[in-house]
């Protein structure tokens, strides 16, 4: 296996929606962020502590990204992790433990490997546990395209070991208390990677078939110059930009549909267009580049102190209490909870029209007119 699997599972959600994107992609540069370093750096940490516990040979990992909230949540990884191993133990008399595990999907498709960050097996259940470190998008397990991937290369492993029945999928998301677990039978698991995986990363790999644009675009390295993912969204200009009463039910809940992805698309466009005018003097007809506003500061604080207190002035410092998080990160959450849970409440939120997938629970009518009016009146 080379360094990096031609075609990863981590990105195998858009692959198997855009089969030709995969070669698309392949002629940009790998991209690595300063999340996807701080990602690498938590899943390391993770890796040393629960090899810890298993009492396995292992050494600390040193970060510069090693902050207090990232310790905190691999922790709470750790604990659902070794939570769970001590279950397996329970359960079967030699189960098998795999931290950080490369797992090999060649069978189904060519140059296609990754590592599964959490392996348990026991007689009858493999299970495959993701960390994501990540803040902002909520990640499901259901018939999550990635650990899928994994679970079929697991049960290539466990077939030596076990009859599997079940694979148990799970994501762990403690940055934004998101825990998320899918059961699939074995047999349904090898059915998708027969009927899916195999011909659609087939096609993939030759950059067959045809591209479609959709919530999966977000990763992919052609995504600032992809014209499929244009046209998608210039449909819209179709419309002409009717008044939205003008609009039939459907043409509104179409925006609706795209209207969050559109303007993910247009800050794309704007960041590419921006990075190559800097970098690379790229021309836009119609744009330039300016200095951006910025706000005046002190060259030094202790001067203007001193310079200020000789002048007579001494009242020239303000203080405020620390947020919510600033103070659950001081303390720890359950210190927090214990000394200062009773004063802390969550006001109810915003109403807002999401789509049907989204997991929060549905107000009525009757609360979301009198809160939407209740917030008119106080405007």
């Amino acid at each position: 296996m080379g360094a990096h699997a031609r075609c990863s599972p981590s990105a195998l959600h858009r692959v198997l929606n855009c089969t030709p994107s995969l070669v698309l992609s392949e002629q940009f540069d790998d991209e690595e962020s300063m999340y996807a370093a701080e990602g690498s750096a938590g899943h390391a940490l993770a890796e040393h502590l629960i090899k810890k516990h298993l009492k396995l040979r292992t050494k600390r990992p040193t970060s510069e990204y090693y902050t207090d909230d990232l310790v905190e949540a691999v922790n709470e990884y750790v604990t659902f992790v070794t939570g769970e191993i001590e279950a397996a133990k329970a359960e079967c008399k030699t189960p098998v433990f795999a931290v950080e595990q490369k797992v090999d999907i060649s069978e189904y498709v060519d140059d296609c490997w990754g590592t599964a960050d959490m392996t348990i097996i026991t007689e009858k259940v493999a299970q495959i546990i993701d960390l994501k470190l990540g803040r902002g998008v909520e990640v499901s397990a259901e018939d999550n395209d990635q650990l899928k991937a994994y679970g079929l290369g697991v049960l290539t492993m466990a077939d030596m070991l076990y009859d599997i029945e079940i694979v148990r999928l799970t994501i762990f998301q403690p940055r934004i208390g998101n825990y998320s677990t899918w059961d699939i039978s074995s047999a349904d698991l090898r059915k998708w990677g027969e009927e899916v995986l195999k011909p659609r990363g087939a096609m993939a790999l030759i950059g067959a078939g045809d591209f479609h644009a959709g919530s999966w675009c977000r990763f992919c390295k052609a995504r600032f110059q992809c014209r499929a993912r244009a046209e998608e969204f210039l449909k819209m200009a179709q419309m002409e930009f009717a008044q939205p009463a003008l609009l039939s039910d459907d043409e509104i809940a179409e925006v609706l549909a795209k209207a969050d992805e559109l303007s993910k698309w247009a800050a794309d466009i704007y960041a590419y267009a921006q990075d190559q005018a800097i970098t690379r003097g790229k021309e836009w007809p119609g744009y330039k580049l300016v200095e951006g506003r910025s706000n005046r500061k002190y060259t030094s604080e202790e001067d203007v102190e001193a310079a200020a207190k000789a002048a007579g002035y001494t009242d020239i410092y303000k203080q405020s209490l620390i947020g919510i998080t600033d103070m659950e990160r001081l303390m720890g959450k359950k210190q927090f909870a214990d000394i200062l849970g009773k004063y802390v409440y969550k006001p109810a939120g915003k109403i807002t029209l999401v789509p049907d997938s989204d997991r929060r629970k549905a107000i009525t009518r009757d609360t979301a007119e009198a809160d939407f009016t209740e917030v008119k009146d106080n405007e």
